[in-house]
Order: structure tokens, then sequence, then C-alpha cells
């Protein structure tokens, strides 16, 4: 099991690495009419700025992204997720949401598994991804008004920093150092986030995710697209 492990964070290790080599290669020559026959994976996010920056940034080698910030939640995203996938045929649909309080966080999980979309939440916030890539966070409870504070925090030494309280938008900096190497580990970040995640889902196993803070499922998702790269 173990080395089975190990063979899988080596493939994510290679994917992400392909990842980090195609943002630093010319583009321009990249014909667009081609790209469009690939197929699409469709993320539907709560966030209008912070999700839709982050993974459109993506460069994927045989598949299309197209995530868009609804400005709906829990329940309500689900559902406007299901009216656009009926506007065409997508590989995959992926709903991104925030624990937050909302009240149908659980009914929107399940409402998502029965109309077979993917769900990518974070408990307590989409920040607790990005606070990953940098932290060794234990999947302790944390009031998402200190992640902003605890991200910069972070990231000062990089000079880079996140906008939190403003746009919310993930830079193309920050984005890149996200994906860069980890000097103390020699590991990719994007790396050490999807294994912090997924040690911090199995922290939580057998408790509901309303109740799992901090937990989030957007490694399983990130995983998916690193597939692809």
């Amino acid at each position: 099991m173990k080395g089975k492990k190990n063979k899988q964070n080596q493939e994510l290790s290679a994917n992400a690495e392909r990842q980090a080599r195609r943002r630093r290669q010319p583009t321009l020559n990249r014909p667009k009419a081609f790209r469009n026959q690939f197929p699409t994976i469709l993320i539907v996010c709560e966030g209008k700025n912070t999700e839709p920056s982050y993974f459109n940034q993506f460069r994927l080698s045989t598949i299309n992204v197209k995530s868009i910030g609804e400005g709906y939640n829990t329940l309500s995203l689900v559902q406007r997720a299901a009216e656009l996938a009926k506007e065409r045929e997508y590989e995959q649909v992926w709903c991104v949401f925030d624990r937050d309080n909302h009240p149908n966080f659980t009914s929107a999980i399940a409402l998502a598994r029965k109309l077979q979309f993917s769900v990518a939440y974070s408990n307590q916030a989409f920040e607790y991804w990005i606070l990953l890539h940098f932290s060794d966070h234990q999947g302790s409870e944390m009031p998402r008004t200190e992640y902003s504070k605890k991200i910069n925090k972070l990231l000062k030494p990089h000079q880079v920093q996140y906008d939190g309280d403003g746009t919310k938008y993930i830079s193309k900096a920050l984005f890149d150092l996200m994906q860069g190497v980890d000097k103390k580990t020699g590991k990719l970040r994007i790396t050490l986030a999807i294994e912090r995640a997924e040690r911090n889902l199995q922290v939580h196993q057998g408790v509901a995710p309303a109740d799992a803070e901090s937990s989030t499922t957007v490694c399983k998702l990130v995983a998916e697209l690193l597939k692809y790269s």
C-alpha cells in the first residue's frame, strides 16, 4: 500500500513538473482551433474571482478547462451547474464551493453527487487550499477570517501578496509560486498541498464534510487536472 502511495505521489509530481515547464514555454504558436477539439472540464465556482482566477491559469495539453464564477452558493450553485451542463457536452462537471456556515452545504453535496457532478468543497474556505501550499496545517479548526493574514505572512519572504480582503484574485505571481519548488522539502508545492489535503481528509474520515474543519477536496480536482498536463 505504501509503495502504491509513493508511486501515486511520484506520478503527481511528474505531472505537476510538466505543468510548471509548460507554463514557462511560449504558447504563441499553439493552434487554438486544435485545442478547441479537446474535451472540456466545466468548473462552476461559488467565488467570482478567486477560484476562476486560479483554475483558468492551468495549461493542460489534452483537455480544456472552463472555470466560471457564478456568484451562487452551495445548493443554488449546483442547480446552476445543472443548467450549464445541459448547454453542451462536458467531460466532467465540478462544483466548487465553501462551507462558510451555509445551511444547504450538505444538501448541495448530495445533489451534486445525485447529478453525477464532482465536488471540490472547502471547510471553511477555498483559501485553505492556498495555505496548504506553504504551511503543513494539520486540519484543526481555523476561522476563515485568519486565512488571508496567515497566507500573506507566509508569502512575505517571496514578495508576493494575496489580496484576500479586496479583489481576491490569484495573480500570476502567486499561481506560479504555488506551482514552484519548496526549498525545505525539495518537492513541488502543489504536490505538498495535495498530500497535506489528502492526509487531513483522512484525519476527518467518518466526519460529515460540514463538520470537518479544516479540510478541502480541491486536492481531488487539482489532481484530476494534473492528469492532463
